[in-house]
């Protein structure tokens, strides 16, 4: 069962508003909107999301109907790029089979982790002799009591 999700309400009405209307202008604004309420409450999308919305003018990017998708080689790497048809703003991606996004590492996921070792001790710097004086070797005291 997973765990208490700190603003689940929010994460509700940012997936209602990113549903896929047919009016145009409706996504936008839907967009734009989940995109101001993320912002506010400081709540981390998912890659996959962030990939999808125009960061000029919010509409919701659908290859071959709001926006074109290329690959292209620069340097020896493969990009997708992605250009919104409504403001012509393009985005690139790289496209490597090998790449994984941090949330997709096992390290990343909190569930993965093994229990943490107990946080160490710091040492006692109160009484710290300096470096450049001899430590002074302290005899122990031996009771001699008759």
């Amino acid at each position: 069962m997973a765990g208490q999700v700190k603003d689940r309400e929010a994460f509700q009405r940012l997936s209602f508003l990113y549903q896929d209307p047919e009016n145009q202008a409706l996504a936008r604004f839907y967009c734009h909107t989940e995109r101001t309420i993320a912002k506010r409450l400081v709540l981390r999308r998912d890659p996959s999301v962030k990939r999808t919305l125009c960061r000029g003018c919010s509409s919701l990017l659908i290859p071959g109907l709001t926006c074109t998708q290329r690959q292209r080689r620069c340097k020896a790497q493969r990009w997708t790029v992605q250009t919104c048809l409504t403001c012509q703003r393009s985005q690139r991606f790289l496209n490597d089979p090998r790449h994984l996004l941090w949330g997709d590492r096992p390290e990343a996921q909190l569930g993965s982790q093994a229990d943490p070792k107990p946080p160490q001790p710091l040492p006692n710097t109160a009484h710290r002799i300096p470096a450049h004086l001899p430590e002074e070797k302290m005899q122990p005291q031996s009771s001699n009591r008759q």
